[in-house]
């Protein structure tokens, strides 16, 4: 059947699951359960085995009052991850979900995949996570499935797509319509491939797209806008304004492009990441040993950027 029009794109809404309800997918765009599109901003967790302590409920408050109504909680796969230690680690992602949900927020749980490059790989792990996962959370508007994180170490789109064909039938059959996110090959970048042949049968599914500004400039950029012009309902659910490696320095105005494209396509995005990590890509500096009650001055330069912008789009909770 054919595809509705998206609606228009518009941002400065803000607000979270109390306002906008359950999401569903309409041509691109992200609309809420009013049939009105929405965008939602926010910021990423780091590893929840490395630094659990900012996906509470004070930490992630903090975020709301800066404006941001997403959270992402990013769960490894490997590098002492889920793989290692499911148990422990699927309690912290419960913990964090839980936590952005008490904050009125949508949560995106994702499946972190990164070194190990193919999805593939652990694909019977992942079905059995996603399976419990929507069985846990069927109920909440809050959640988004993104089901791997960033293919790459040549994983084809054909690796993806048949991955994501056999992970979302685990979600569906919980949790029947929630947005689910499906990673791109080449560190999610390659948007143009799923254009050629994106995954059928399923509603309310988006592909994403991550970057980092001061690598990732005007060819990615143009990457995203024809895939979005082909009819690609695409959502960034990661992104930075250091280098791609997390390092570097911090690019402006290559970020400020970056936004402006984001908005004038209606599109999602979550900015990683919330920690004190000695690294340009964490929102804190590394000499901020609060895990909550965050100040201006605790923030990195990318945190007061991001501050900029969540504030330039909904009204602050904080002066």
């Amino acid at each position: 059947p054919a595809v509705s029009p998206a609606p228009t794109p518009t941002v400065k809404t803000g607000g979270g699951v109390s306002k906008h309800g359950k999401l569903h997918v309409q041509g691109t765009q992200l609309c809420d359960e009013h049939g009105a599109a929405v965008e939602l901003h926010g910021m990423s967790s780091h590893g929840i085995q490395w630094f659990p302590q900012y996906t509470t409920k004070q930490a992630i408050a903090n975020t709301a009052a800066y404006g941001a109504n997403l959270f992402r909680v990013a769960m490894y796969t490997g590098e002492g991850g889920y793989l290692s230690s499911p148990a422990q680690i699927k309690k912290a992602a419960y913990a964090a979900m839980d936590a952005a949900i008490e904050n009125d927020m949508y949560v995106i749980i994702d499946w972190h995949v990164l070194n190990e490059g193919n999805p593939n790989r652990y694909s019977d792990v992942a079905k059995t996570f996603f399976a419990k996962m929507a069985q846990q959370y069927a109920s909440y508007n809050n959640v988004i499935y993104e089901v791997c994180n960033e293919p790459c170490n040549g994983a084809t789109w054909g690796d993806v797509k048949f991955y994501a064909s056999e992970v979302i039938p685990s979600i569906r059959s919980y949790d029947k319509d929630a947005v689910i996110l499906i990673g791109t090959p080449n560190w999610s970048q390659d948007v143009d491939e799923a254009v050629k042949g994106p995954v059928t049968g399923y509603d309310n599914i988006m592909y994403t797209l991550h970057f980092y500004a001061a690598t990732n400039k005007e060819d990615l950029q143009n990457k995203l806008k024809s895939a979005a012009d082909a009819g690609l309902p695409i959502f960034v659910s990661e992104f930075g304004i250091c280098s791609a490696d997390g390092n570097g320095q911090v690019d402006i105005d290559s970020a400020n492009s970056w936004i402006s494209l984001l908005d004038s396509y209606g599109i999602s995005y979550v900015c990683w990441n919330l920690s004190n990590k000695d690294e340009k890509s964490a929102l804190l500096t590394p000499a901020c040993d609060k895990t909550s009650g965050f100040t201006y001055e605790d923030l990195s330069d990318e945190g007061k950027w991001l501050y900029g912008v969540l504030t330039s789009h909904v009204t602050p909770v904080l002066n």
